[in-house]
């Protein structure tokens, strides 16, 4: 195992991973925003160098002091050999298998590596598998086959006008942690609320605020670049609010020259529609998730 110091060796892995898009995705933009600050001081560590097979982003140990917050224990993981990454994770140097922790990546494939060391480990996994989106102008830059460039026009992916008077542009405050985890499909508790607040004091976001000045839809990014939690309140559902936030959202990364791409869960038909009428393209990768607890 290697940890990867420096701007140099963390600059090669950005580009060497590149080279394996869009099934390196999560990890790529995770190691992206590596290079653009590393806000949540994330660390990069890889079989060997510089010839990897299996890199696996994560926190520092001192920041893990939580054994069953796994918001905090999120590991991402990209690997180009299935036999040595299961070797590779099965180090307690790599991952805390004692833990509550949460695995992430764009390798659907990777499943039967987790199952197996659930199998040795003695942990319960949750797998959650969701449709994975990448914008078009991140397309073009990392990948220009996914984009069809006769066909494409900027003009017709944008979301249908609002309100102005009524709903102003902004950004979210830490304050409105909160009322973000109360409407999260995967928060909703106290740890999940401390997650939101650094992502929203660390990363971009988008929120509308309605008649009375408070945010009433929103959209936010997270440590690995990714364009999440996005919500309406249920009175204004219905209005393109949405689609709204999301959109400026990806502007403002765009111009800071981010990878932008998301996920939505596939019984979530209303934010597949958002991501369509967005020109949002469908990878064929998936978005991955595994929940681990040991027993």
């Amino acid at each position: 195992m290697l940890q990867l110091q420096g701007v140099q060796m963390l600059q090669m892995l950005e580009t060497s991973l590149r080279k394996n898009l869009p099934s390196a995705l999560k990890i790529y933009g995770t190691v992206f925003h590596m290079n653009h600050g590393n806000a949540f001081k994330l660390k990069a560590l890889v079989d060997k160098w510089p010839d990897f097979n299996t890199v696996v982003v994560r926190p520092r140990e001192q920041d893990m002091t939580d054994d069953l917050d796994n918001y905090t224990n999120t590991y991402h993981i990209y690997s180009k050999d299935l036999k040595n990454c299961q070797e590779f994770l099965g180090s307690p140097e790599v991952i805390n298998w004692k833990q509550c922790l949460q695995i992430q990546s764009s390798q659907s494939s990777l499943n039967e590596v987790i199952q197996n060391l659930a199998a040795t480990k003695s942990f319960k996994v949750r797998h959650t598998q969701c449709i994975l989106y990448m914008t078009p102008e991140t397309a073009k830059k990392l990948a220009p086959s996914l984009v069809d460039v006769k066909t494409f026009s900027p003009d017709n992916c944008k979301p249908k006008p609002i309100n102005q008077e009524m709903f102003k542009l902004s950004c979210l405050h830490a304050s409105h942690a909160a009322l973000v985890n109360k409407f999260w499909f995967h928060g909703g508790n106290e740890r999940s609320r401390k997650f939101i607040e650094r992502c929203i004091q660390n990363f971009p976001n988008t929120c509308l605020l309605g008649p009375e000045g408070n945010p009433v839809s929103w959209s936010l990014m997270d440590q690995t670049g990714e364009t999440r939690m996005a919500g309406t309140l249920p009175e204004y559902r219905s209005q393109g609010l949405v689609s709204y936030v999301v959109y400026y959202l990806c502007q403002k990364m765009d111009k800071l020259g981010f990878p932008i791409y998301s996920h939505v869960d596939r019984k979530n038909v209303v934010m597949q529609k958002m991501s369509h009428a967005l020109c949002h393209i469908i990878l064929e990768e998936n978005w991955n998730q595994w929940n681990c607890m040991p027993l």
